[in-house]
């Protein structure tokens, strides 16, 4: 397992060819756990109805009413909803007893440390999450008293993992005759294409993670694995107004004056970007794969396809967001036998047929072709070690920032220079409250 200081994050994660397990997690079908018979479990997440995960965990609440005589009160947030308001709600009696939320220093690992999150350690050895994950995918799970990731005690479990890619509109490609690019000097012939045409190349949202995920992607282009790791967990100075952070700035600002990305995308969420893709009416956007299963229920007009960030060897990724019990929860142990009902095969097959990347899937239950290229995507990023987190993860309150910078690169209403020194300073206050 990866530490703050030993400049090994994620090593061996290349380990996990999807971490296809043939096992699953401690309660068995037949054996609802100790003290889980009837009461209410009160129940949060973001995902779509049709997204891979949204389907999968609706059958989880069905076969957890079965098993246990609960009722499961479900509630449908944003992303926004919860990144904005989790603390707040945690410190109070309104939260749920179980909920998704994101993973990292910044959200996960700050309620840790504030005491708002159950230490699942425990539970977790009981369970037998702890063997079920391999440890490259714990390190979002666990977090020292700081709320820094990679070690200490379990505040969440992951189900799933995600990353980042390119979507393309594969009808668009052959109707402008250009192919997929393999380098990131025909990404940008491919976009002139489409340019010169009068077709903005790349959809965008400026007031959510899409603009900070590009940014990082550009940087990544330039990036080492120990920048990665001195960038995520501080173990040498992060120099903003240097490469390969510097490139990233400086290339997505060259995008957009060169009309890869509209200037209007400053003020679109990331929901009006998706709609638009499935709409036929962008070529391409660089996003994350809880798209993929929505995408397959929702687009029937076109083909369209994925390719990773071309000439990237690391790509924004990780475990997915995790599942976490508020200290306040008065259903823990429901809120345990919900969790071990996700990591059971059935569940996480049908995570993996709907576009989903489960981490505890029978290999033979896995059928879905379409699904088959995302998982094929995915093994790639992980056969270079080339998980790299997110952009925002590292001090809580950076997700703002970079949302507010990059909206000004958009708009152009600032420099990268003047953006780089506002992400920062952020970043550098930040790194100096935790330490």
């Amino acid at each position: 397992m990866a530490t703050r200081r030993n400049g090994r994050l994620l090593a061996g994660v290349i380990v996990v060819p999807l971490a296809l397990a043939a096992c699953s997690g401690g309660g068995g079908e037949d054996e609802p756990a100790e003290g889980a018979e009837g009461g209410t479990l009160t129940l949060w997440h973001y995902e779509s109805e049709n997204g891979a995960m949204g389907i999968a965990w609706d059958e989880a609440i069905k076969v957890f009413e079965e098993e246990t005589g609960a009722t499961v009160e479900f509630e449908l947030k944003s992303f926004e909803q919860i990144q904005q308001t989790a603390g707040m709600v945690l410190s109070s009696d309104e939260g749920p007893d179980i909920m998704e939320y994101n993973k990292g220093n910044a959200t996960a690992g700050l309620l840790s440390s504030q005491g708002l999150l159950t230490d699942l350690t425990d539970v977790a050895e009981e369970r037998g999450w702890a063997d079920l994950l391999p440890e490259s995918i714990q390190t979002t799970a666990r977090y020292d008293e700081r709320g820094v990731m990679g070690s200490g005690a379990w505040y969440g479990v992951p189900n799933y993992g995600e990353f980042v890619t390119v979507y393309y509109n594969e009808d668009m490609f052959a109707e402008y005759g250009v192919e997929v690019p393999t380098t990131l000097d025909e990404m940008v012939e491919v976009m002139d294409t489409f340019v010169a045409a009068g077709v903005t190349p790349l959809g965008m949202a400026g007031a959510e993670y899409p603009a900070g995920q590009l940014f990082y992607e550009l940087a990544l282009s330039k990036a080492d694995r120990d920048f990665i790791t001195a960038y995520q967990t501080y173990t040498e100075e992060v120099d903003f107004q240097a490469d390969p952070l510097k490139y990233g700035a400086e290339t997505f600002a060259e995008w957009v004056e060169a009309g890869y990305v509209s200037p209007d995308s400053a003020s679109l969420k990331a929901e009006d970007m998706g709609v638009a893709f499935i709409n036929g009416t962008t070529p391409m956007i660089v996003s994350g794969s809880w798209w993929y299963g929505r995408f397959v229920s929702e687009i029937s007009g076109f083909e369209w396809g994925i390719f990773n960030f071309p000439g990237n060897t690391f790509n924004a990724g990780s475990s997915g967001n995790l599942w976490v019990v508020p200290e306040s929860s008065d259903n823990k142990e429901l809120a345990y036998e919900f969790i071990d009902i996700t990591m059971r095969p059935e569940i996480q097959a049908i995570l993996g047929n709907n576009g989903g990347l489960p981490l505890a899937a029978n290999p033979e239950d896995l059928t879905d072709e379409k699904s088959a290229e995302l998982i094929t995507a995915f093994n790639e990023v992980l056969e270079n070690d080339g998980l790299a987190f997110y952009p925002d993860w590292p001090v809580p309150g950076f997700y703002d920032v970079l949302v507010a910078g990059f909206q000004s690169l958009i708009n152009q209403s600032k420099t990268p220079d003047e953006v780089l020194t506002e992400i920062g300073t952020a970043y550098a206050d930040g790194v100096a409250n935790i330490e």
